[in-house]
């Protein structure tokens, strides 16, 4: 399937990455000739260099006969133009867009068609909206949701003393009272598929299926002390920090934000009345004390800067703030991250692509496309749901008796309010949805794809 990529930024060149590893023809548009050629020493891939709206540049880059176009340069506008003009050019081809501009969010979702967007993506708004989810329960580091909501794979790391330290998994249910599956484990920046026999040990980061009603009582049985939180500090006034106190706020809880343009700040404290917008730099120690950062719920470092971020959130971890969330543009360098105290780690370009690769993939398969894709264990396992069909192997047989891929692994089998951590007696039936981790390098599209031949 042919793929045009306009736009070769951070998102660009994540979903570049990706989408080759699958096997995709891609062809690259940017108006920066350097940045091509990287994309071109380190990926099959093809790049046409000039401006992605204009119609002699697409007609280069073979929009006539290309499957989907993926606007993804910085200006909403062009995206815009981009997707309009593909569209105007070849009317089979499908179109995403990024548009991150709050300004825009209704009239992209009221003018679609007229837009000829099959699907627009706002990173900022969904990193917004993880981060929310994360302040609900403040033990986890990440959480991805299953099941429209109903099952999740959270995130959890093993501390010095921490319950789960030298506990066996067999014997993981006698701890945490509670029916859990620990589907991956990254250890030494390292991801492991474990068995029952596996050992967890301090400095583990685990990755748990359970559904999200069972959560609450995980943590408790953890002694992980969760509250809602009601005074939180963000630090940078950019279009996450807007998405997200425009949530919480909604949602009764105080918020600070500290911004250190003059100009952002008089345009935040317009746009939310209802927030403490503070003038200010939030790397000065002082400033935060003067804040309160030592008493407040949560701290979310949302600046424009990954090693201010980075900073910042561990300058809040040794203040002893009960919850931080970081948000990072790259994430390349995850084993020194791994030991770096920076709670929850964020990434718009991630959750965005994600959309993007499950889009793709639902595209290629007209049935049995995945119904959610996240990247898990740092993106060195994936974890996919899928709605078992008519075509789907295997229906109503007992999981021992079939043979699957290896570094393949089935998680959770759900069908409506029932949800099941399987077994090798367990089996999944025509209407249930299924959620399956794989390792690192083996995609599978369709359920059909975990079994051996």
């Amino acid at each position: 399937m042919k793929i045009i990529i306009a736009g070769n930024g951070k998102v660009g060149m994540m979903l570049t990455r990706q989408l080759s590893t699958e096997g995709y023809d891609l062809t690259l548009i940017d108006a920066n000739q350097k940045v091509l050629e990287s994309s071109e020493e380190k990926y099959d891939v093809m790049s046409v260099q000039g401006n992605c709206a204009s119609m002699e540049v697409l007609e280069q880059a073979g929009v006539r006969e290309a499957r989907l176009l993926i606007a993804v340069t910085n200006a909403d506008e062009v995206n815009l133009l981009c997707c309009m003009t593909a569209h105007g050019m070849n009317p089979d081809i499908h179109t995403i867009a990024r548009i991150r501009n709050p300004e825009y969010t209704d009239q992209i979702y009221k003018m679609r068609e007229l837009f000829a967007l099959s699907l627009a993506v706002n990173p900022e708004r969904r990193a917004a909206i993880e981060i929310e989810r994360l302040l609900k329960y403040p033990g986890f580091l990440k959480r991805d949701t299953f099941a429209k909501g109903r099952v999740e794979i959270v995130e959890l790391r093993v501390d010095a003393g921490h319950k789960l330290c030298n506990v066996a998994l067999n014997d993981l249910t006698s701890v945490v009272k509670c029916q859990i599956l620990v589907c991956a484990v990254l250890r030494n920046g390292k991801a492991i598929a474990p068995d029952g026999r596996f050992v967890l040990s301090e400095g583990d980061r685990i990755f748990v299926t359970a559904p999200t009603d069972t959560l609450t009582t995980l943590l408790k049985q953890l002694g992980v002390i969760t509250h809602k939180a009601k005074r939180v500090i963000i630090c940078g006034g950019g279009r996450v920090s807007y998405y997200l106190a425009q949530m919480l706020l909604k949602n009764g809880v105080s918020v600070q934000i500290i911004e250190r343009d003059y100009e952002r700040c008089r345009h935040m404290a317009t746009l939310l009345p209802n927030a403490s917008v503070v003038h200010g730099d939030a790397s000065r120690e002082f400033l935060l004390e003067d804040e309160g950062i030592s008493d407040c719920d949560a701290l979310v470092t949302l600046t424009g800067v990954d090693e201010l971020n980075m900073i910042i959130s561990l300058y809040g971890s040794n203040c002893g703030v009960p919850q931080v969330i970081t948000k990072l543009g790259r994430l390349e360098n995850n084993t020194m991250l791994d030991s770096l105290d920076l709670g929850s780690i964020v990434s718009p370009k991630e959750l965005c692509c994600n959309t993007i690769v499950r889009f793709v993939r639902a595209m290629k398969n007209q049935t049995g496309a995945a119904l959610a894709v996240h990247l898990i264990a740092d993106g060195q396992m994936e974890a996919v749901e899928f709605l078992v069909d008519e075509d789907t192997k295997y229906c109503g047989k007992p999981l021992k008796e079939l043979k699957m891929k290896k570094n393949v692994l089935i998680v959770c089998i759900s069908n409506g309010t029932r949800f099941q951590i399987p077994n090798g007696d367990s089996c999944f039936r025509k209407g249930d949805t299924v959620i399956v981790v794989s390792g690192a390098g083996k995609v599978i599209y369709q359920l059909n794809d975990i079994f051996e031949n």
